[in-house]
């Protein structure tokens, strides 16, 4: 199977950041204001995953970083309204006739269509154009390599401001570590090996990826759902209150916000994993995932309940339990 690598785990594992009170700019394209920091921190949530600036090829970065797709559309958008457009468009529905990136769509495939916050694509491309971005040490002289002699990446320099992290901002923290860590492995074994195969890195693989970054950052993490497909997965009476919360906000289409218990010597956090178009291979509807599929999941998991999702539908949560620092 050879899906562009935003894909499958940015899927099944979708975060996004809360505001934060910095001062505002005006988007051209939409005729409102945006934050830096948030179209920052929204870059890093939704594209870093497989965009990353800092993994390398051969060890997880499964497409083009985003200083590259920068740099691509730059060369035909001169304008931000334009540049912006052109990124959202594509976003909306990526397809290999609209595609830029020839050669990161021959070595990646093409991005597959997906859901992101309202407006968070838009925040995203005029954050890039406005604003300087992450930049792996060779991509000056790889991007110079290709024509663009005494090329330097455009846009202001980011401001960060130093503060201290609230406990949401540290639960979404460890979430999206942990996010990254499976999405790499497993997105690398899908372009490798296949779907298949990568029902089986899911089956010996996740539990022990997801407990070293409990043993790393000192927490209990875990993704827990009312319908597991790993009985360890399955959601006490707490989470299951949660998961219904957090299925009516997306029903309602309300952006959820992550939920943090002060319990004492303990923070409890919780955030919704919500499915999109790939999720559905494996935890679609019954009569829509292949056959050969079906038949090797229960085959690793005889008592899946993981099935009949539809489209941006709550899979499960994160639930992660850490020291109350006060």
């Amino acid at each position: 199977m050879n899906k562009y690598s935003i894909g499958l785990f940015a899927l099944l594992f979708f975060i996004s950041c809360q505001k934060k009170n910095v001062p505002y700019e005006e988007i051209t394209s939409l005729s409102e204001a945006y934050s830096p920091q948030e179209a920052k921190d929204l870059m890093e949530t939704h594209c870093y995953l497989c965009h990353s600036p800092s993994t390398k090829e051969n060890e997880g970065r499964i497409a083009p970083p985003m200083i590259a797709v920068k740099s691509r559309y730059l060369m035909d958008y001169n304008s931000k309204d334009d540049f912006v457009k052109a990124i959202s468009n594509f976003v909306e529905n990526p397809t290999n006739e609209t595609a830029k990136m020839h050669g990161a769509v021959k070595k990646f495939g093409v991005m597959p269509k997906q859901v992101f916050p309202e407006k968070a694509v838009a925040q995203i491309a005029n954050f890039m154009f406005d604003y300087q971005i992450d930049e792996p040490t060779w991509f000056k002289e790889h991007w110079q390599g290709h024509g663009n002699d005494d090329w330097t990446q455009p846009g202001k320099k980011v401001i960060v401001v130093e503060k201290q992290k609230s406990y949401d901002e540290i639960g979404l923290e460890y979430a999206l570590a942990t996010k990254k860590i499976l999405g790499q492995n497993l997105m690398g074994t899908i372009q490798k090996k296949g779907t298949l195969e990568a029902l089986v890195f899911c089956n010996s693989q996740a539990m022990p990826l997801t407990d070293s970054m409990s043993v790393k950052y000192n927490a209990i993490i875990k993704r827990v759902s009312d319908k597991n497909r790993n009985p360890n997965n399955k959601a006490n009476a707490e989470e299951l209150v949660y998961i219904e919360q957090f299925k009516k906000d997306l029903a309602a289409k309300i952006e959820p916000k992550p939920v943090v218990i002060d319990k004492g010597e303990k923070i409890q956090f919780y955030y919704p994993i919500p499915t999109n178009t790939m999720c559905l291979e494996c935890h679609g509807k019954s009569e829509n995932i292949k056959a050969e599929i079906r038949v090797k999941t229960l085959k690793l998991y005889p008592k899946d309940l993981a099935i009949g999702y539809g489209e941006n539908e709550v899979r499960g949560i994160w639930s992660i339990t850490f020291d109350n620092k006060k």
